[in-house]
This record gives C-alpha cells, structure tokens and sequence, in this order.
C-alpha cells in the first residue's frame, strides 16, 4: 500500500486499499441574492458515448514474486534481539534453526515465495498496442496482463515509466489493430463540466461512471508536480490508470487517486490532467524515459514577511534558496535571493508553480525568466537541460572559511550571537569543511530569532541577499535595512535540513539578547 499524506487526510493510491480519516463537517445554507446562472442539462444518456469508449478502455492486471520474511506466517519465528556477540545469540540461532520447518542440523529452509496480484485500469492509445496506465498499478511487476473488453487478454511489456508523475507506458502486440482513443485539451474544462470515468473497479470490469469537474489544480502531496482535477465521478480501488473522458470522448485526465474513509468512492477524485500527461507519453515513447526541464535551483515559498523585507509588494512568485553549481540557473547568473515571479512568460503565483512550468518546457530551449532583484525587475534568459537524477543534484560550495577567534558578538534587536566561522565551531556544530558565513552561538528565548526556530549551530549566508562573512558584515547590512524603516531583515541560513530564507523582525536595541 502506497497511500499519500497530507496534513488532514491521505488519499489512497486506486490500486490498492485505502484507509482516510476525515474530519465531519457541517454544511449550512446560504441566502442566494445573485441571480441565477443558465446551466446547460444534463445529458439524456451516455450510452453511445460510453458504448463508443468501451473497447479502449483495458483491465490491468500485474503480480510479482516476494520472499516472505523470516518472521511471516510458515517461516518459524524470528529470533530474539541480542548485543552482537552475546552468547545468547549463538544459542537462539542455533536453535530456531533446528526447530524451523525443513531445517536439520543447523540448516536453513528458504523463505516461502508468495505471488501478489495488483488490478488496475488503462487505455489504448495507439491502435499497434501502446497502453497507458498509472505507474503504480505495475510497479515492481514480474508479469503484467492486459485484457480487452472482449476478454482477449494479451502480455504486456513496459515501455517507460515516470515515477514523479506516476505514469506509464505498456506495449501490447494484438492480432489486428485496437480501438484507441486521444488526449484531448485538459485546460479547456470547467469546473461543472460533466465527465465520463471508465475502468476496472474492485476488477469487476469495465465500469462506466458519470460525475462533474469538482476542481482544478489540486495539490495532493503526491509529488512536485502536482496540478490535479477534481472529479465527483465515481471512482474506486481498480479504477487507477483508467481514463477520465470529456463529452467529445477524448481523454482529459488518468484517475489515479481518491479521498476515502473506507476505500470506496466518497465522490472525491483526482485525475492527472492530459495535457501533463501527455506530454511525458510522448517523452517516454520517444526516449524510454521522461525528459523534463531542468533549471537547478532550490526555492521556498515567499511569504508576507520576506516579501516586505526584499520591498515586494504582494507575496507572489518562488524564492530562490540555492542554486546548483553548474545548472542552467548558475550559467544564467541566478542568485539566492532572486524571486522568480515570470517563467516563460507564466506568471509563478507561488513554489509550487515553478516546478511545473519548468517541467513541462522544452530542454534545451531558452526562457526569459523575469526576477525581483535589489528592489526592481530584472529579465534574464536561461536555457533549460534536461532533469537529471536527483543523486547527481547535490553540490558543494567551493573554497574554506579562515579560521577566526573573535568572541561571539550580539546583534541587537535580533535575539542572537554571532562569531565568524572557525575550526573549532565546524567541529563543535558539525558543519561541513567548506562551509561559509557566520555561526549562529546562542539564541535568546522569546526573541524574534527563537519565534523563526533558529537554534545555535545555524550558519547565516547570506543577509539582505549579500553574502556576509563575519559579524561586522551581518551587523553592517541590519543596520542598513533599518535606516529604510522596514520591519524585518532577510537573511539565507544554512540549518542540517538544508538552506532556508528566514525573515527577522527588527526590534529595538531594549529587545531580549542572549545571556
């Protein structure tokens, strides 16, 4: 089971079981004084629609081998837990060994193998056999079964699939060519347009569901693409990779998640959109595998606070908080600091916009990236590579801080010590060999530093977007922002989860210092 998290609810992968708590809620009338809007009726029937979509519709059907663990069912017991040398560890081990089934003078049975089955849906969308699904109806699969509406069932090899966008591609090879149907325009539906979903629910079959969409660009944590439709067509377990149809029978979304109390359909729904996906099939038909853009920055949400300490005026567009060395952003002059507000000439309304946009462009192509920088907008171009593996994204900064002995010295009116890097500090808070600022030494309760869960050990890069590498050159730049009257400073801070923007509110020189 790979079900998804959030903060209230999870929503439950359709392939396997779903389990989703839900807060009640309590939904009250509201006095309507607009008038009322002309709503086009309902269909009379879907039934040619349907009849029209069924043969392209197929039932996934995927099973692996696993090795059961020592301790499963038919494997004997698990030996006790004991300090590695201990003569009880010996003694257990021994014993098991000869008490387990099949075992005989110390030898070891094999682990029972069990096969797992897994039931999905996809469709055809290429008459020689190409089959598109979710990537997580296969996953890990040693045999995968594509079976037609007139029950022909066919092997299916995997072509490519997209992990991040839990995508993938199948490829049959039929007799004769197969009904397929297209992707068609995602942006173009509404929120209350009607909508067909057709799958293979709890494997009963193709089953044909009707519903509205509920909602566009919902966020669900999948991953860092999320932009999904939300549709009150029922959908259940099974119904993953099956497609979701627009009244012109095109393909407008691949249901691939629900919110649900009890794994079964509560009229919440969420659809990949076409034109996402296709755009990654396509990649993954042509390459093997997707090619998504890549820019090579780490970037965190702006908030109020950041947005009035950089002179910005409303809190729009993604921060930049790194940038890796080498990338299209660094070859294209990006700086922590900057705030991406256009990509491509898209608006970035928020972080989470960003990895789309750039995802869904062209590698290799150049963009004008529109930034706020020192006060004003600045337009540069990049030109986007190709997304590489996240292990190979990781980069170090270049060059060693010189040891330094000053005493640590308090900012005022910010709550913190500070001291220049030195040896003895990387050893003391574990910071890396080559890191770089100026080391956070203690931190006064209930100041403006404590309330952002700053802790000593966090190392301040950069302030106001320069790069500061002692306490004159921290104390230099908040005394600066404070002749401009703004009620907080910005500053980079390197902490063990990574780099991070955090804006402090300027407070008086009377304000808690550190003892």
């Amino acid at each position: 089971m790979r079900p998804f998290r959030s903060a209230t609810a999870r929503a439950a992968l359709l392939g396997f079981s779903t389990v989703l708590a839900i807060p009640a809620t309590t939904i009250l009338p509201m006095a309507l004084t607009a008038a009322p809007a002309a709503a086009r009726s309902a269909p009379d029937s879907f039934a040619d629609l349907a009849a029209k979509l069924l043969p392209a519709v197929v039932n996934i059907s995927s099973s692996q081998t696993v090795t059961a663990r020592s301790g499963a069912p038919g494997a004997g017991p698990e030996m006790p837990m004991f300090p590695p040398g201990s003569p009880f560890e010996q003694f257990f081990k021994d014993f098991l060994n000869r008490n387990r089934p099949g075992g005989r003078g110390g030898d070891q049975a094999p682990a029972p193998e069990r096969r797992m089955q897994s039931l999905g849906s996809g469709f055809i969308i290429d008459p020689s056999g190409l089959v598109v699904t979710n990537n997580h109806v296969i996953d890990g699969a040693d045999e995968i079964t594509v079976t037609l509406q007139d029950n022909t069932t066919l092997k299916a090899t995997l072509v490519g699939r997209d992990e991040s966008g839990d995508i993938a591609l199948l490829r049959v090879k039929p007799d004769k060519p197969l009904p397929s149907v297209q992707f068609g325009d995602s942006d173009q539906e509404r929120v209350g347009d009607w909508v067909l979903a057709i799958g293979n629910p709890f494997g009963l079959g193709g089953s044909v569901t009707a519903g509205i969409v509920s909602a566009r660009g919902r966020n669900i944590h999948q991953g860092p693409y999320d932009d999904f439709i939300q549709t009150d067509a029922a959908i259940n377990r099974g119904n993953s990779g099956g497609p979701l149809f627009n009244m012109d029978g095109q393909v407008i979304g691949i249901n691939t998640a629900i919110y649900s109390p009890s794994g079964g359909s509560i009229g919440i729904g969420f659809s990949i959109p076409a034109n996402m996906a296709k755009n990654i099939v396509a990649q993954i038909r042509d390459f093997g595998h997707p090619r998504r853009g890549w820019l090579g920055v780490k970037i965190q949400q702006v908030t109020p606070d950041i947005a009035e300490s950089l002179g910005l005026k409303d809190a729009s567009g993604a921060l930049v908080a790194g940038v890796n060395d080498g990338g299209p952003a660094d070859q294209a002059k990006l700086r922590n600091g900057d705030i991406i507000l256009k990509f491509n000439n898209q608006d970035v309304k928020d972080m989470h916009a960003l990895p789309r946009i750039v995802a869904d462009s062209e590698v290799g192509k150049q963009v004008p990236l529109v930034l706020w920088r020192d006060g004003k907008e600045v337009t540069i171009q990049a030109t986007l590579a190709e997304k590489p593996d996240d292990a190979t994204l990781a980069s170090a900064d270049s060059g060693a801080a010189k040891p330094d002995t000053t005493k640590p010295t308090a900012i005022s009116g910010l709550g913190i010590n500070i001291a220049p890097m030195s040896q003895d500090l990387k050893d003391k808070f574990q910071l890396g060999a080559d890191q770089k600022g100026v080391v956070i030494t203690d931190v006064a309760p209930g100041s403006s530093a404590a309330d952002r869960g700053l802790k000593p050990g966090d190392v301040i890069v950069e302030v106001q977007q320069g790069e500061v590498n002692s306490p004159t050159d921290v104390q230099t730049r908040v005394d600066s922002v404070r002749k401009t009257d703004r009620k907080s400073v910005l500053m980079l801070i390197q902490r063990q989860d990574g780099l991070q923007w955090v804006p402090l509110s300027l407070g008086s020189d009377k304000d808690k210092q550190p003892g």
